[in-house]
């Protein structure tokens, strides 16, 4: 495997994340506190080739991603956000906290949902494609997808992963052994390199 970079970013807050309820697939734009996120997040970005930019393609991510310096992004599903099915815009607080860890990462999801372990496939079948590719890739996505790289990048346990905060940078590097170099730290003095 040629060396190779992963740069995720989660999308900034959006307007279920502002409601504190489920999103999924669900397609909510971005709050005005989530454009705010993201336009800190712009500074980060500059010298990145257009072409090693990917996003979901779901609206907080192209939104995101386009206020960060690409709104040309390619668009890839395969980066969405984990499919809630019927729990889609239901409120947070409807679970028990100890339910978090079942469906962030563990075996509990809606019936009309996807499993963790689909996800996990999903995310990590797009992952293979890019790191065959090597050089460093800048991937604008959600928290599930998030955890699900880091999990089949490092192998990681996503149940013991706490979600990344809107508008923050995960940087992974693949090789033996993979690296973590950054996990959900947002702007504040922090430059990144597109090497």
């Amino acid at each position: 495997m040629l060396s190779a970079r992963l740069i995720l970013v989660r999308h900034g807050q959006s307007t279920h994340n502002a409601q504190a309820r489920l999103q999924g697939q669900s397609d909510p734009e971005l709050s005005e506190i989530g454009r705010a996120e993201a336009q800190l997040l712009r500074p980060l970005f500059t010298g990145f080739e257009p072409e090693r930019v990917i996003t979901s393609d779901l609206r907080r991510a192209t939104e995101t991603a386009a206020i960060i310096g690409f709104p040309e992004a390619r668009r890839d599903a395969r980066f969405r956000e984990i499919d809630v099915g019927s729990w889609a815009g239901r409120s947070l607080s409807e679970f028990p906290d100890e339910a978090a860890t079942a469906w962030r990462g563990g075996h509990l999801h809606a019936d009309d949902g996807e499993s963790w372990a689909d996800l996990q496939a999903r995310v990590g079948g797009a992952l293979d494609e890019l790191l065959a590719a090597g050089d460093t890739w800048v991937i604008v996505c959600h928290g599930g997808v998030v955890r699900a790289a880091l999990s089949h990048v490092t192998g990681a346990d996503p149940r013991r992963v706490a979600g990344p905060a809107n508008a923050s940078v995960t940087v992974v590097r693949a090789g033996e052994p993979p690296r973590l170099e950054a996990y959900a730290w947002t702007p504040g003095g922090v430059t990144l390199s597109a090497r």
